[in-house]
């Protein structure tokens, strides 16, 4: 079957880092790109950003959050478990500009795509300033991978627990009004933070990307489910982007088309559980 799990470490509470086996991916993936796996072959598969890549060792990384039943299930996975299966690398690399001023604005698990973007920009000859968010220090993930690479790197927290206190937008701004030259932003995390961001950035005229995270299926534009608007028309994000014009982009219809299957999900996670407990009791019976 293959995709076995080499290295898992938990980032934070309910966020695991996994270095898997897979040598094609890690071959040809770039920054920006993703994959869709499944854990077991009764699965659903979920899109996740190649977070890094070792050619020689072929093996990728990647970072899930627990926030439903497949995430759960696969962040209960170790060193020597095979993930069912996994497909990439999927979507359009990230643009990269050379000799340029580039921030790279993440969010959460959003900074597992922010540090393949800064590796690559700083690979090509950009000065790369990094904001990275969370809301407590507990939460921040890969501030030390990306701080090795970035240029400056500047942390928030919603609580000032850590960094400074406030949103990522508030060190963006502090950046614009202190006459920072900057060529183009980057921003991937919450949905509502990417819109702010590029809301930042647009009377400026400071062309920004948002790496778009919609509901994905095929990954590949067959089934329509990461239909995005960007400049008015339908967009498929796993083909055509992830990232997109984030001043073109309807973030607003994005955030409801996340929610259309939270009660599934939900009822998905509840079963899981139950069968889990259900497992539990069958096995303290036969000890009995």
């Amino acid at each position: 079957m293959g995709n076995k799990i080499v290295t898992a470490m938990e980032l934070a509470p309910k966020t695991m880092l996994f270095e898997v086996e897979a040598e094609h991916i890690a071959r040809r993936g770039k920054a920006g790109q993703f994959i869709i796996l499944r854990v077991n072959d009764e699965g659903e598969r979920i899109p996740l950003t190649i977070a890094n890549r070792d050619p020689e060792k072929g093996t990728i990384t990647i970072v899930a959050q627990e926030v439903g039943k497949t995430t759960e299930v696969l962040n209960a996975m170790g060193p020597g478990d095979e993930i069912h299966d996994l497909a990439g690398p999927l979507g359009k690399p990230t643009e990269i500009p050379t000799g340029k001023t580039v921030v790279c604005v993440g969010g959460g698990i959003g900074n597992a795509v922010v540090w393949p973007q800064v590796q690559a920009l700083k690979d090509a000859g950009n000065k790369v300033i990094a904001i990275l968010g969370a809301r407590t220090r507990e939460l921040l993930i890969l501030e030390d991978e990306i701080t090795e690479i970035a240029d400056q790197v500047i942390v928030t927290t919603d609580d000032g627990s850590y960094g400074r206190k406030g949103m990522v937008t508030h060190a963006l701004d502090e950046l614009i009004d202190g006459g920072e030259k900057i060529d183009e932003v980057i921003t991937i995390g919450p949905v509502v933070m990417m819109k702010f961001v590029c809301k930042t950035t647009e009377p400026h005229g400071i062309p920004t990307q948002a790496s778009l995270n919609p509901i994905m299926v095929d990954g590949t534009g067959m089934c329509g489910a990461c239909r995005v608007t960007v400049g008015g028309e339908t967009r498929f994000a796993c083909v055509e982007g992830p990232e997109f014009d984030g001043h073109q982009t309807d973030f607003d219809e994005l955030i409801t088309r996340l929610s259309y299957y939270q009660p599934e999900e939900r009822a998905s996670l509840d079963n899981h559980h139950r069968c889990k407990l259900d497992a539990a009791a069958e096995a303290l019976e036969r000890q009995d």
